[in-house]
């Protein structure tokens, strides 16, 4: 068995104290944390929900405007979390015309609304207003994770209102083997967990810890102890709290949309079998005829790429493209090598069509 001398304990100890050390220099230099720093105007309100655009970065946009859909879990700014790590940035560099959603945070009175008031609902009227003020008749959907799962429900039900359909770390099929979360949901009884919900709503807190719970090493003390290392390194502290501010900024779901996620998705995986209803009408991905890029992570792991890939099998679009990422389901968004080839390949497929 190891044992440390003394000069050894006393070596890692002074290691320790200089990273500290630095540590502290590093912090007392930051001033400025602030995610979602791209120029953006608020349009269009309704309830909670807030469109807004984006400042186009060059003359004569793509005339046919991109709306990006987000999840109801975690913020939107996570496709803007700074200047040099910012799908929206790269968009607008790519000559797209680029507004978000943003679904707010629920109050006690959104705790009965449920999938059919997000999907038909608001969605369909932010598009409604953004078709109204372009004079055109239909958009390009950019759909990030559950956001995706909701473009894909809209776009089969209004296939007339989406042009072009680009999704992110999408998932389809919501029972592929290695599907973790899949497994976890299985033995949850979600009408007893929203029931007992204080104000009809499940905690973001809460939502947050079983995310982190999927790899809790690596998401829990493992990335301290790593900024251990990077605490010399100002741009990397930044980048860091950054990542922290979003990771814990989790507005709390409305629990009747929840329970129909977690029930129709999750456990009865109705939207690839074909069983989804939604305001009394069916939801059939073979309705799914413009053309469509199925962008996926090979090590995400809250939705696996299976899970993704599976939307090929379930359309109809005669335009319909996948592209691998080399990272994790954060890392599409984030990591420098995203900002190099994402944002290009999305642009560059939309201003082909």
């Amino acid at each position: 068995m190891f044992t440390p001398s003394s000069k050894q304990i006393a070596e890692v100890f002074q290691d320790l104290q200089e990273k500290l050390q630095q540590g502290f220099e590093t912090f007392s230099k930051i001033q400025n944390t602030a995610i979602g720093q791209t120029p953006k105007n608020l349009v269009y309100q309704e309830d909670r929900i807030k469109l807004y655009r984006y400042t186009p970065m060059i003359a004569q946009p793509n005339q046919v405007p991109t709306l990006i859909v987000y999840a109801l879990v975690n913020r939107p700014q996570m496709v803007d979390l700074q200047p040099d790590r910012s799908l929206v940035r790269g968009l607008l560099e790519g000559g797209q015309d680029v507004y978000l959603m943003d679904w707010g945070y629920p109050q006690s009175e959104d705790a009965s609304l449920t999938l059919n008031d997000h999907i038909n609902g608001y969605l369909h009227n932010c598009i409604e207003y953004l078709c109204q003020q372009h004079k055109i008749l239909a958009l390009n959907l950019l759909g990030v994770c559950q956001g995706g799962t909701f473009s894909l429900c809209y776009s089969a039900q209004h296939p007339s209102k989406v042009r072009n359909l680009v999704l992110m770390v999408t998932p389809v099929d919501f029972h592929t083997t290695e599907n973790t979360l899949r497994h976890m949901c299985q033995h949850v009884d979600v009408d007893l967990l929203v029931n007992t919900c204080a104000n009809g709503n499940v905690p973001g807190g809460w939502l947050n810890n079983l995310f982190i719970s999927l790899k809790p090493f690596r998401l829990g003390s493992q990335k301290y102890v790593h900024l251990l290392d990077k605490l010399a390194d100002q741009a990397a502290v930044e980048h860091f709290l950054r990542m922290e501010q979003w990771i814990f900024d989790s507005p709390d779901q409305p629990g009747e949309t929840f329970r129909e996620f977690v029930t129709w998705f999750f456990k009865e995986n109705r939207l690839v079998k074909g069983t989804l209803m939604l305001g009394g009408k069916a939801v059939h991905l073979r309705r799914l005829k413009m053309p469509i890029l199925n962008l996926y992570a090979l090590a995400d792991h809250i939705v696996p790429p299976g899970a993704s890939t599976a939307l090929a099998d379930h359309v109809s679009s005669q335009d319909y493209q996948e592209q691998a990422f080399a990272g994790g389901h954060i890392g599409i968004y984030v990591s420098r090598q995203a900002q190099q080839q994402i944002p290009t390949t999305i642009s560059n497929w939309l201003n082909q069509r």
